[in-house]
């Protein structure tokens, strides 16, 4: 994989493991003798246009080296670019799903439909291919979304077929590296724990662990892997209650880990100095940076206590790798934004040899698959992924107070929230349909976020206490009231969805309080269920009407709740969660 700063390098290379053939990723400009006896190479999509100055390349030579080559979104484009086609800026983008019609299916899409769903995320698109190469197939957007030079074994799309949202993607990619590059399966990932444990050992060398966990996943797993690698007398945990945790949270994660038997974890109580330290803060970035370094301030408050700045001691996290993708961590990604565990403290721990990650390269369904073989039990590995900063994230600010504006479309709501729109980071107003939040609604959502220029995320009033056109956004801030009042919400939507067994069909579901509403109830609450397999991409799901109607009647019965707002948006172009 030759990485141009995409969201989903590293989903392309797990997986092309996953169909058992050997991947590595390397930086795009990597020269083509490096790469020679590849059998194959992928160059992935990025954030960059191929016609900016010192947007990220590739050697030419690897079109002339003889391994086939595929090129995916950016890496379609710059294919393009450099032998000989066009590409340009399109009218409107195209994110999330769309239709595919393929015209000439050849060993690229052999097997498959004419007609298939895919994933798109892009802008530019290819308006002419290079000399040799056929049009495959395309959409009504992107009339070459997918092109071929069989003698020569070049290939691109504009399309994402590593994503989950393809739902053939997958085989394509086994038509390229089987029928086409002629590879063999030689990759078993069976043997991951022993390798593991000895890259934790190396990492920690003669020095003991000491871990913050939080009871989730990636933590909890993270944490038994340097049990089982370094023993008990080398690994200390600590929870840490920010006050920004859900309703019962610290005690049910007290149990688990004594369930498990999993060493020694303290809970660190550090509500008022992490409350304190966010107070009138607005902008969802500082936030995230704050929390990070208020982490690093608790450790070094623990350390001091527990005398573990000699030396002797590494600190370990739970990272996993859409973590370090999102935050900008490879050569040419974007940031979109700043995980808790990637701030400047941690970079700096990074760089003196004093970290240990053992999951750093792993998406969520693989640590669940590490989880099952360290016994953890099914129903901690099956809990909807929970952000480390919290309810912090959820309860959104505001400088001052706006109005909403009416669009033919809807009402513009002026409450920004973060996105990811062609592997870039964006931060833009929501988009409100005064419609209920249905099929209907959901296509489209999608259809305005490719036509509308300016928004990154649609919703649809699912009930309220006042019209669209009486509500405002007003100024606020993150206080124990709001938090309060989201923590209930919160506590309320997920008791209900268990109840009606929603909560088991879907992957994640962020419920988010905004300060839109009236004088008497100043807030409104976001529902945001989706599907997804690793969180780099994922699909909105819509509740059934009788289970929204219940949800609904129950947040409006909320002190200070306007409103119930439903959000449509697919990842991309929105993320998962708000900010």
């Amino acid at each position: 994989m030759l990485d141009a700063g995409g969201q989903y390098c590293h989903l392309i290379a797990r997986k092309v493991r996953e169909l058992g053939v050997y991947a590595e990723v390397q930086p795009s400009d990597t020269p083509a003798s490096r790469l020679a006896g590849r059998k194959a190479v992928i160059i992935s999509g990025g954030p960059s246009s191929v016609y900016e100055p010192g947007s990220p390349t590739v050697d030419p030579e690897i079109f002339r080296s003889g391994a086939g080559v595929l090129g995916i979104c950016y890496g379609h484009q710059l294919m393009v670019h450099l032998l000989g086609g066009v590409v340009e800026r399109g009218e409107k983008g195209e994110y999330g799903v769309a239709t595919l019609e393929v015209h000439a299916p050849g060993e690229l899409f052999a097997g498959t439909e004419p007609r298939q769903q895919i994933w798109m995320s892009h802008r530019d698109l290819v308006t002419a291919p290079p000399p040799s190469f056929a049009v495959l197939a395309g959409t009504s957007t992107c009339a070459i979304a997918a092109m071929g030079d069989a003698e020569r074994r070049l290939y691109g799309v504009q399309f994402h077929p590593e994503v989950i949202h393809s739902p053939r993607g997958k085989d394509l990619l086994a038509n390229f590296l089987f029928r086409i590059c002629r590879c063999t399966q030689d990759w078993d990932p069976s043997h991951q724990i022993p390798q593991l444990e000895e890259e934790i050992r190396a990492a920690a060398g003669d020095r003991k662990v000491f871990f913050f966990v939080s009871g989730g996943v990636d933590s909890t797993v993270a944490y038994l892997l340097c049990l089982r690698a370094l023993g008990p007398a080398r690994v200390r945990g600590v929870y840490v209650d920010t006050g920004l945790m859900r309703e019962g949270e610290t005690e049910a994660v007290e149990q688990m880990f004594a369930s498990l038997g999993a060493g020694t974890v303290t809970v660190e109580h550090a509500r008022d100095r992490f409350l304190g330290a966010l107070a009138g803060v607005v902008e969802p970035e500082r936030k995230r940076q704050i929390i990070g370094a208020e982490f690093l301030r608790v450790q070094e408050h623990a350390a001091e206590r527990w005398h573990l700045l000699d030396g002797h001691w590494v600190l370990g996290q739970g990272t996993i790798y859409p973590d370090t993708i999102e935050s900008g961590g490879t050569k040419q990604s974007a940031t979109i934004k700043t995980h808790h565990n990637r701030v400047e403290g941690v970079r700096r721990l990074i760089e003196e040899g004093r970290l240990v990650e053992p999951l750093h390269s792993f998406y969520k369904d693989e640590v669940r698959e590490i989880g099952k073989l360290l016994g953890i039990p099914p129903d901690w590995l099956d809990r909807h992924p929970f952000p480390g900063p919290g309810l912090a994230i959820r309860c959104l600010c505001s400088e001052a107070d706006f109005p909403f504006s009416r669009l033919q479309e809807g009402w513009v709501m002026p409450v920004h929230s973060v996105g990811v729109q062609g592997d870039s980071r964006s931060y833009a107003p929501v988009l409100a349909l005064d419609r209920p939040p249905d099929a209907e609604a959901k296509a489209a959502a999608t259809d305005l976020i490719n036509r509308l220029r300016g928004f990154n995320r649609v919703v649809a009033l699912a009930a309220s206490h006042a019209p669209l056109a009486a509500m405002r956004v007003r100024a606020s801030v993150m206080c124990e009231t709001r938090l309060e009042r989201l923590r209930r919400a919160d506590a309320a939507v997920r008791r209900i969805s268990r109840a009606g067994g929603f909560d088991a069909r879907i992957w994640q579901f962020p419920v988010v309080l905004i300060p839109a509403g009236t004088d008497d109830r100043p807030d409104s609450v976001v529902l945001r269920p989706v599907d997804s397999v690793d969180g780099m991409t994922a699909e909105s799901v819509l509740m059934p009407e009788p289970l929204l109607r219940t949800v609904a009647e129950a947040l409006l019965a909320l002190p200070g709740i306007a409103a119930v707002f439903f959000d449509l948006t697919n990842k991309p172009p929105a993320t998962i969660e708000w900010e």
